[in-house]
């Protein structure tokens, strides 16, 4: 098996913060379903004052989108990201084209995620999020073939909430959540490898990410919902290949978050790696822990997935 390619973080200048893709994706060929009592009006703000970076969030989305980065020698493997933001906006660069840029050097056809929000009136409720990654997945899938790609090598990467959502889009594979729209809909939504950055795992005391939990189940959560969206409580039984990556001193979302989804997976025979980094804080993306150990992380990523048969294809 080839090795994983060298990869770095690249900018179009020093100075200058690289442009965006020009390519998106609609998740929905309609609506998105359940949105007749949804008010909101989107937005996207920027939090950065430095022209060489971007610091996006995504906020109260109504029409969710794929934004894709190809390579330029791109080696059939896809990967789909879903940033975190504590379902309460999803951040556009930290953890999704800043991350995408990385591995799309590195050969892989990337896929950055912008989901709907549980709190923003939709039907399906703490679900919502789910539907477009369940969605999202799918199409890639479906479309995989099609655009040279291989179908049965498309992973999810997951930061802290997005971490969460995709552990819900990898354990979760046969809950029926939507009804289907179109062909695509009958293809598999579960990925075939799992990628999760210091990822929101419990919803239980005293581990929670409680900005998370109130988010996602609302201001009164119940003993049965608690449960039914703790990752760690989960059938895992099944599941593909898992990469987890936390700093131990996360005081936002405890590395206890990783240890208990670690054993969760361990019983399950799944088979996982682990990686905890001494320092490193809390959604760290790409940018904000370079020049500290935690930096080498796609690297790791990379040949922990070629070693799996993901991204390397001579």
């Amino acid at each position: 098996m080839a090795a994983a390619p060298a990869v770095g973080l690249r900018t179009a200048s020093p100075d200058v913060a690289p442009p965006d893709p020009v390519e998106a994706i609609r998740l929905w060929p309609g609506a998105a379903p359940g949105g007749e009592r949804v008010t909101v009006t989107p937005r996207v703000v920027e939090r950065s004052t430095d022209p060489a970076f971007r610091d996006r969030f995504a906020q109260y989305t109504t029409e969710p989108i794929l934004t894709v980065l190809r390579p330029q020698r791109p080696n059939g493997a896809s990967l789909l990201l879903i940033p975190g933001g504590g379902y309460k906006w999803v951040v556009v660069d930290k953890e999704g084209l800043d991350c995408a840029r990385v591995f799309a050097e590195a050969g892989v056809t990337c896929f950055v995620l912008r989901y709907r929000l549980p709190g923003d009136g939709w039907a399906a409720g703490a679900d919502a999020p789910l539907q477009d990654a369940q969605r999202a997945m799918r199409l890639i899938r479906g479309r995989a073939a099609s655009e040279g790609l291989d179908p049965r090598r498309v992973a999810v990467l997951g930061a802290s909430a997005g971490g969460h959502l995709a552990g819900l889009l990898t354990a979760r594979p046969g809950d029926s959540i939507y009804e289907p729209v179109d062909d695509t809909d009958h293809q598999s939504a579960q990925p075939d490898l799992t990628i999760l950055l210091y990822p929101v795992a419990t919803m239980a005391d005293p581990f929670v990410h409680a900005g998370s939990r109130r988010e996602l189940l609302g201001p009164s959560q119940t003993p049965e919902a608690i449960r039914r969206y703790s990752l760690e409580q989960m059938d895992w039984v099944g599941s593909p290949p898992t990469f987890l990556l936390h700093a131990v001193d996360d005081e936002a979302v405890p590395v206890e978050n990783s240890l208990g989804l670690l054993s969760a997976l361990r019983a399950a025979r799944v088979p996982v790696e682990t990686h905890l980094f001494e320092e490193g804080g809390h959604g760290f993306g790409v940018r904000l822990i370079a020049g500290k150990p935690a930096a080498v992380w796609p690297r790791l990523v990379l040949e922990w997935a070629a070693r799996h048969g993901w991204p390397a294809r001579t």
